[in-house]
């Protein structure tokens, strides 16, 4: 039984401990002592996240103010199961891949929740670990591949297990606000298997059609083609790409004026004259990525919409992994 902690943050240390372990993979050509240093602090998060469990906006202290936005909706255990992956692929240390063997069930890994966020890991993490399966021949970890393959299959059209909601105009929607993060996410995924499926010459089985790696591409070259403007509205929905984008952003650096033109304090509230304008917003935050469109394609560039208007670097951060992977191969079409 895991030690009972006052502070327990098996989520936030979960995550933390997958962030350093998978930096220290990206540092450790270039700087190997930083990449150890960060291997071992992986570690530490992960044992404090495994030994105090407990999700950390349960905690009475912080709950009101981590509460409702930044709340924990959907549990710790994904977190855990998260950290080890990363722990594992960073270390190739047999620890993590007992971890994983051994609490895939306890910890949910086979709910096959088809979403991969900030507060669920779980299609990301089937991901993760299905490489070993595909590269390594690591069977004893079959059921998360068969996680992700029955993700990856809900997103083909012809496939007879595709449940997925698509826009008339072909974007992956899911209810809730801040729809781009999904299509950003599942796009990141789309590719990471696609390259898992083409190094082991295989392909994904989706009872009526076999699935191969470049159709998981075209299905995220389209999503990538309809946020930069390919869409009903003819609109860029990454901020200053295009002639055409959203000026009306729910972003307060964006839409306050600059210290140049306004050098006086401008006080919390006082901000509020700004936020009501219909004006564009008189900076441009080039890159940006906001929330999207309705489910029927439309955008109404409205400030006070934030579920649409808003940019979050959790729908921006998955779209680079995309984009870099088109930048390098022009070629695909």
């Amino acid at each position: 039984m895991p030690w009972m902690h006052p502070n327990p943050a098996s989520d936030v240390a979960g995550e933390t401990a997958a962030a350093l372990a998978a930096s220290s993979m990206a540092f450790r050509s270039s700087d190997p002592g930083y990449a150890e240093t960060l291997l071992r602090n992986a570690i530490k998060a992960f044992q404090f996240a495994d030994s105090y469990r407990g999700a950390y906006s349960d905690n009475s202290n912080i709950r009101d103010g981590a509460c409702p936005f930044y709340c924990d909706f959907d549990g710790y255990q994904d977190e855990l199961l998260w950290g080890a992956a990363w722990l594992r692929r960073a270390s190739s240390d047999d620890t993590y891949l007992s971890y994983l063997q051994n609490n895939g069930k306890t910890l949910g890994a086979d709910d096959n929740i088809n979403e991969f966020g900030w507060d669920n890991k779980h299609a990301g993490l089937n991901v993760l670990v299905s490489k070993e399966v595909l590269e390594g021949n690591m069977y004893s970890l079959q059921s998360y591949k068969a996680s992700a393959d029955s993700f990856m299959c809900t997103l083909i059209p012809e496939s007879s297990s595709s449940h997925i909601e698509y826009t008339p105009g072909g974007l992956i929607y899911k209810p809730g606000g801040s729809n781009l993060q999904h299509a950003t996410t599942i796009s990141f995924l789309l590719l990471a298997y696609a390259n898992y499926l083409e190094r082991s010459s295989q392909f994904v089985s989706c009872g009526n059609v076999n699935v191969g790696p470049q159709s998981l591409r075209q299905q995220a070259k389209r999503q990538v083609d309809y946020i930069l403007g390919d869409n009903p509205m003819g609109l860029s929905y990454m901020v200053g790409y295009s002639d055409r984008y959203p000026q009306r952003i729910h972003h307060r650096g964006s839409s306050l004026p600059s210290v140049k033109d306004h050098p006086e304090f401008i006080a919390c509230k006082e901000g509020s004259i700004y936020f009501n304008s219909s004006n564009p917003n008189p900076n441009v935050l080039v890159g940006a990525i906001v929330g999207g469109p309705s489910n029927d394609d439309s955008y109404d560039d409205n400030r006070d919409d934030f579920r649409k208007s808003e940019p979050t670097t959790y729908i921006n951060a998955p779209f680079v992994g995309v984009l870099a992977y088109f930048a390098a191969n022009p070629s695909f079409s």
